[in-house]
């Protein structure tokens, strides 16, 4: 279901000429979006770390707007259903989509039988932060370093396991990229969620594993676990001593969760810009500032239409080929 090179560029790329007006100001005329409440739609569970991070955005988006924002979580099947549900929404802006790497990216290249394409039935509006990974092991294992682990992958192929919270997620897939960049064999033990992986990691039931730093951040640090390293380019506040994937001497394998708000196609520009624009204010509010900073996610202020959808032509293709060469099928 994965749309066509030119077919993507020309969907993008007409996001990207989109101008973005400055917020208008409370008192707007009548008619004007937002006629009432906003529903975001989150496509997980209560509770986690997506969750909790789009909450805070749309407590902030609701100040802004003069309307409530509010959360709806519609967990099921990798994140499916709930962005299914906005797809389906009417194109009025008063359903939005909270959606990640997983429904957006990996699930069209995982789900035979999806119902929307991402790039024809979504229209991105803003970007809303990304967050790396924190590669884990419990600090019974005999490896200290990244590289010491591929030593032991390398020459115990199809052995040791790496737990996640599921196909397609950014757990699953930064583990399927050590394994393509690194030429090494790894199990997937895919769980529930990613709660339920922590707590066998932590027993050695399973050897590795990728996770938020916030989640991991309090286990490595009163010695439940070792951080090998975080997927990202520069190291992370919360965990200062854990080096870069590139400094652990893995160059390239890097993984970002990221995630960002999504209407229907269709919405009208008016209501995309004035939503770009209060996105674009909640993340410079200091009290998301603090929440995300306190969590090691960067927020993406700056990730507006046009450039959440150019980040969108290049991420696609890369999420799907990383896919391709994993060798999973689709469902």
């Amino acid at each position: 279901m994965t749309a066509p090179p030119r077919r993507r560029a020309l969907l993008l790329g007409g996001l990207a000429a989109m101008p973005l007006p400055a917020l208008p100001r409370a008192g707007r005329g009548q008619g004007a979006w937002p006629a009432r409440p906003v529903t975001l739609v989150v496509p997980f569970a209560a509770g986690g770390v997506t969750d909790t991070g789009a909450r805070i955005i749309a407590q902030a988006i609701g100040r802004i707007l003069g309307q409530p924002m509010v959360v709806e979580n519609r967990a099921g099947a990798g994140g499916t259903i709930g962005t299914d549900l906005v797809v389906r929404a009417p194109a009025d802006g008063h359903m939005v989509l909270y959606g990640t790497q997983g429904p957006i990216a990996a699930a069209p290249n995982l789900f035979a039988n999806l119902r929307y394409d991402p790039l024809r039935d979504l229209v991105p509006v803003h970007g809303a932060g990304a967050s790396p990974n924190a590669i884990c092991s419990a600090p019974t294992k005999p490896w200290r370093t990244l590289m010491e682990f591929v030593a032991a992958a390398r020459a115990t192929p199809d052995r040791l396991t790496y737990g996640s919270s599921g196909v397609g997620t950014s757990l699953h897939l930064g583990a399927e990229m050590l394994q393509q960049q690194m030429g090494v064999r790894l199990v997937h033990a895919p769980y529930t969620n990613a709660t339920q992986a922590m707590g066998d990691l932590i027993s050695g039931r399973i050897d590795i594993m990728w996770d938020f730093p916030l989640t991991a951040a309090p286990h490595v640090r009163e010695g439940r676990l070792r951080a090998l390293a975080v997927t990202d380019h520069r190291r992370v506040a919360m965990l200062p001593d854990v080096p870069t994937t590139a400094e652990a001497g893995l160059p390239g394998v890097e993984m970002l969760a990221w995630a960002g708000l999504f209407v229907p196609r269709g919405t009208s520009g008016p209501v995309i810009a004035t939503l770009a624009a209060a996105t674009r204010e909640a993340l410079l509010d200091p009290r998301v500032i603090e929440f995300f900073d306190g969590s090691g996610i960067p927020l993406w202020p700056d990730m507006g239409t046009p450039q959440f959808a150019a980040f969108l032509v290049k991420e696609l293709p890369r999420i799907a080929a990383l896919i391709r060469r994993s060798g999973v099928r689709p469902e």
